[in-house]
């Protein structure tokens, strides 16, 4: 059984920092790709970054040169660090797992940023 548990949310001030994580189990976590999407209210659900299984990154413009993802394969784990948060960075942030059959998706993690 596919699951992925994000933790690291929380309330932070416009210019702080916050580092999520999501720690992911049933799944061959080298061999998928990892992905952090959020959803603002009222909003579709966006993609913020994504890594491959062989590390290569992508991000959303509007992050770019912001949030890093990383990954730690002995960990199954995956982070966003996310600097110089912005009030429109407000959303629930959601942990994708993509194994090339079926996409698995965390429960979310809420990440306020204050003006």
């Amino acid at each position: 059984q596919v699951e992925l548990v994000e933790s690291g949310g929380g309330l932070v001030q416009a210019g702080g920092s916050l580092t999520l994580s999501c720690a992911a189990s049933g799944i061959i976590f080298s061999a998928t790709v990892m992905g952090w999407y959020r959803q603002a209210p009222g909003k579709q659900r966006e993609l913020v970054a994504r890594i491959s299984s062989g590390g290569i990154t992508n991000y959303a413009d509007s992050v770019k040169g912001r949030f890093t993802i990383s990954r730690d394969v002995a960990k199954s784990t995956v982070y966003l660090l996310m600097n110089s948060l912005k009030p429109e960075d407000t959303a629930v942030y959601y942990c994708n797992a993509y194994t090339y059959v079926k996409d698995y998706w965390g429960k979310g993690t809420l990440v306020t940023v204050s003006s």
